[in-house]
């Protein structure tokens, strides 16, 4: 899988992730790991900065649930809108797949 294919297949991904639900980095990179041969948390978040514009990209948050980095009031207030629960000031882990 080229590195434009790898793109391609997070975010299609990321599209399939139900309203009320959120993944996080390093589950869709361990999607994605035996068709695409990486496993990169990191590789996801930096497509999701780059290309995510186009996407739910509030519904993919980091581990134990943090939300995006510099866009935490966004995310939530589309979370909270979509009935995605919360513990404090991350997504509650019910919600995560």
């Amino acid at each position: 899988m080229t590195p434009e294919e790898y793109t391609e297949a997070v975010l299609r991904m990321v599209e399939r992730i139900p309203s009320g639900r959120v993944m996080t980095y390093g589950a869709i990179a361990d999607a994605l790991a035996d068709e695409s041969g990486r496993n990169s948390a990191r590789r996801v978040g930096t497509i999701m900065a780059r290309h995510g514009g186009g996407v739910p990209w509030h519904r993919v948050v980091g581990a134990g649930g943090r939300l995006p980095p510099g866009h935490e009031n966004e995310a939530r207030r589309r979370l909270t809108a979509e009935g995605v629960p919360f513990r404090g000031d991350k997504v509650a882990p019910t919600a995560i797949n």
